[in-house]
């Protein structure tokens, strides 16, 4: 019974429409009878087959630390395949043919070219309509705070083919490297900083993604090693569709050393009374004293021994990697 009146229900909601628009009905109207269609097919405990949709289209679209951090809009070109709706639907190319029967064994051919198109396309079948090639331009608008491999959808913007709803174009956001930033979570950056002003004390300045200069302050008193990670509050990536709050600015600090010999004995005299004194080791019979040389990767390892190398009984070379001795 419920069945039967849903039937009649949709059967007299068409008759309306059609008798009001003159056989014609709106795009709206025509989803409001596909759900009450799906309503009705769910009433007769039936399944709603899904529409059939032409695949995706993935396109990379290259952009800057600064796209990401300020928003931007880039304007993208590209090619897709568009139904042509001229004169019904023939856009093919010059010297298509169609196919008209005239009666039985008699068939009549019209060669016809869409004026729009300059009949250029194909013709997918002989009762399909006829597809063209066609430059679109997206504009892709890019929110602030915006991450690398971010997705942007431009849904029913495919490529258009017979029988099938439009797939989407997806635009993934490929961030080129910064000379300075890098975009994690928060913002972050390496710093180097010279021995003086890892232990007096520095005033840095830095220019941000929005064209601003910040000083970083480390004040006299507040030594800074060599490896330390600090943050700066509210100056790293805005929050996405949050973009007047931002994330922390992280930096690390790298301490350069001077060269070899940067001061004379007298002088070095002088800096070691200033630094803490530094722990004597008595030497004794038992103490052998080694130096210290520069480290190799690529250098062969060997575990010297009175300057001779030795092996064990398996010609496997004992003990660990040691620096050599000179």
């Amino acid at each position: 019974m419920k069945e039967r009146s849903l039937n009649r229900f949709l059967k007299l909601m068409k008759f309306s429409l059609m008798q009001r628009k003159g056989n014609y009905t709106t795009k709206e109207e025509n989803r409001q009878l596909k759900r009450v269609e799906q309503a009705a097919v769910l009433a007769r405990g039936g399944r709603i087959q899904r529409e059939r949709r032409g695949k995706n289209v993935v396109h990379q679209l290259a952009v800057t630390l600064e796209d990401l951090y300020n928003g931007a809009t880039r304007k993208l070109a590209l090619q897709k395949n568009v139904i042509c709706d001229n004169s019904e639907g023939r856009g093919g190319k010059k010297g298509a043919v169609e196919i008209h029967q005239m009666g039985s064994g008699m068939v009549q051919q019209i060669q016809s070219v869409c004026m729009e198109h300059q009949g250029h396309g194909e013709q997918i079948s002989s009762k399909d309509r006829w597809i063209v090639r066609e430059k679109k331009i997206l504009e892709v608008h890019m929110d602030k705070g915006m991450k690398d491999g971010q997705k942007i959808t431009f849904h029913g913007e495919g490529d258009q083919e017979q029988g099938l709803e439009p797939g989407d174009i997806i635009i993934v956001l490929d961030q080129k490297d910064h000379a300075v930033f890098t975009q994690r979570e928060d913002l972050f950056m390496c710093m180097d900083t010279q021995l003086v002003e890892a232990l007096c004390g520095f005033q840095k300045p830095i220019s941000t993604l929005d064209s601003r200069t910040v000083v970083i302050t480390s004040h006299p008193g507040q030594i800074v090693k060599h490896g330390d990670i600090k943050c700066v509050l509210n100056e790293g990536m805005p929050i996405y569709h949050r973009p007047h709050e931002k994330r922390r600015l992280i930096i690390e600090f790298k301490v350069n050393f001077p060269e070899n010999g940067f001061l004379s004995p007298d002088k070095l005299y002088l800096l070691k009374k200033l630094l803490r004194e530094r722990k004597e080791v008595k030497e004794t019979n038992e103490t052998d004293q080694v130096e210290v040389v520069d480290f190799e990767p690529n250098q062969e390892r060997q575990h010297c021994y009175n300057g001779e190398a030795y092996e064990d009984d398996d010609h496997h070379p004992r003990g660990g990697v040691q620096c050599q001795t000179s």
